[in-house]
């Protein structure tokens, strides 16, 4: 089972992205400096965040070269990456301690330099540790006066990383049918959602009550205290900033130049967000077919019964493997997160109509994380396990049919995918989840700058004035843009470009209800 778009993933852009940089972005003689943050005391902790030992807030990160991985090779040696250590559980402070991965390019002007400016890309489950050189060259202005820091979350590839399931188990529940239309359907739909609950447990059981996303925004604070920072300098998308905005509401003190791009709705449950999403991929969706002079409703109902034949009789494709209703609706998600991929769009939905699922099952294949033999990314296994946690939703059957309705009526394309996601996603969890809607009040912080734009399919523009109303009066600073894609900043607007650029390099953030076309 695979939760497409719930929680909003980058990882789906970077797919798209990858390789329009040379993944450098530090000092061109590959020397940073490796003791910055050894040669200073640690800074202070907030009160508001509890007191730990010394022996974390005062330790020494040992910077060196990135190792390759599995899946891809080291970053240049501009690049450097240390493991922090951080409580498990962070009631019991001096208790046992996970390892969270870093990793770090240093500012180009020593003289200039503001601090570390950390970047967390979003899912929950996206590794920073991967992404930040692929999008290093976009932030080459920050780097001025950055460093440039990211790290893997607890529960995420190199930081205690979850993996629920094999490979083979990920390709073999390819077939369960995520929109079931009988009883005996949603038996199997029911069944697989509780057997990766299962795999979780018996993989991560330690681990899977320690991911919540107020864990990871504690750890960004100690983080902020290791690499020696006074406040802490940030930037979140997407999923990154609920991370964000927990962090300002638990360390409103500690709060410096944040930036929130591609805005989580703090308001909404799990039913809200899934039909906060629901919405936005069809507006998305509505965007494109105007772009290509079709009719949106015309051009819907041709999706709605390619995927009802695709339902009743998975298309071929030219390898052995076929595309299925759940793979072709996956594949569709992906090309909406940039308006650079809707020509691959039409071009998979031209394919399919001839009855060639090729195309489709490839882009399905790049949002999955798939590669070329067969090999599965863990990013959906800590997704699930970080926003099961967080979550108190535990959707039934019951419940999801009966929303199936509005869900159809909001969508469709994609609103059974959605609707019924609410009953699989965290059934049979094995830890209870801890909050009903998200906690961002941050009274007294620094104005953080929050990014809506208008066209975002995951995370729909209304997200971003709920949160900047939840930060709080005088914090939460709002700016519009009127554009199309998942996240604002480097879609190609000099204005909101210069407008983030001006707040993170010279702290003057712009004018509440400022827009960009």
């Amino acid at each position: 089972m695979a939760r497409y778009v719930r929680s909003a993933a980058l990882l789906a852009a970077a797919v798209l992205l990858a390789g329009c940089g040379d993944g450098s972005g530090g000092k061109p003689d590959g020397s940073p400096s490796e003791e910055r943050a050894s040669s200073r005391p640690p800074a202070p902790a907030d009160t508001a965040g509890g007191e730990l030992p010394a022996a974390l807030t005062g330790q020494r990160l040992s910077w060196g070269a990135c190792p390759e991985t599995d899946s891809e090779p080291a970053p240049d040696d501009s690049w450097r990456c240390a493991d922090m250590k951080a409580p498990l559980d962070y009631g019991d402070p001096g208790g046992e301690t996970v390892d969270i991965a870093l990793i770090r390019t240093t500012a180009k002007d020593e003289g200039d330099r503001i601090g570390s400016l950390i970047f967390n890309f979003g899912g929950p489950g996206g590794s920073g540790v991967s992404m930040l050189p692929a999008f290093a060259p976009g932030y080459d202005e920050l780097q001025r006066r950055y460093d440039l820091v990211s790290f893997d979350p607890r529960g995420v590839e190199r930081s205690e990383g979850v993996r629920c399931r094999a490979d083979q188990e990920i390709e073999s529940a390819e077939a369960v049918d995520l929109t079931p239309d009988d009883s005996a359907e949603e038996r199997a739909f029911l069944k697989d959602a509780a057997d990766f609950a299962a795999g979780c447990e018996r993989a991560a059981g330690k681990v899977l009550p320690h991911v919540s996303t107020d864990d990871t925004a504690r750890d960004l604070d100690l983080m902020r205290q290791v690499l020696g920072d006074e406040k802490l300098h940030y930037f979140g998308i997407s999923y990154g900033t609920q991370l964000g905005g927990a962090y300002a509401h638990l360390f409103p003190k500690r709060v410096g130049r944040l930036v929130f791009d591609a805005v989580v709705d703090p308001t909404a449950d799990g039913m809200s967000q899934a039909k906060n999403q629901t919405r936005g991929f069809q507006r998305a969706l509505d965007n494109y077919f105007r772009a290509q002079g079709t009719d949106p409703a015309e051009g819907t109902a041709g999706i709605v019964d390619l995927l009802k034949r695709i339902d009743a009789e998975p298309l071929s494709t030219s390898g052995e493997r076929e595309l299925t209703q759940t793979l072709a609706i996956t594949g569709i998600v992906i090309t909406l997160y940039s308006e650079q991929s809707w020509p691959s769009l039409t071009d998979a939905l031209k394919a399919a109509e001839d009855g060639d699922g090729t195309e489709l099952l490839t882009l399905a294949d790049a949002y999955n994380e798939r590669d070329g033999s067969g090999g599965y990314s863990a990013q959906s296994h800590a997704q699930r396990a970080i926003s099961c946690r967080d979550s108190k939703d535990r959707g039934t059957l019951e419940q999801a049919r009966a929303a199936l309705p509005e869900f159809r009526e909001i969508s469709p394309v994609f609103g059974d995918f959605l609707g019924w996601d609410t009953a699989g996603w965290c059934h049979r969890w094995p830890v209870p989840g801890l909050q009903e809607t998200a906690e961002v009040s941050a009274p007294g912080a620094a104005p953080i700058l929050v990014i809506g734009n208008t066209g975002d399919p995951a995370t729909p523009y209304e997200g971003a004035g709920r949160m900047a109303v939840g930060l709080g009066e005088g914090v939460g600073v709002l700016m519009t843009w009127k554009g199309e894609g998942h996240g604002a900043y480097g879609n190609g607007s000099d204005c909101v470009d210069s407008a983030v650029d001006a707040y993170l390099l010279d702290g003057r953030p712009p004018k509440e209800g400022a827009s960009c076309s």
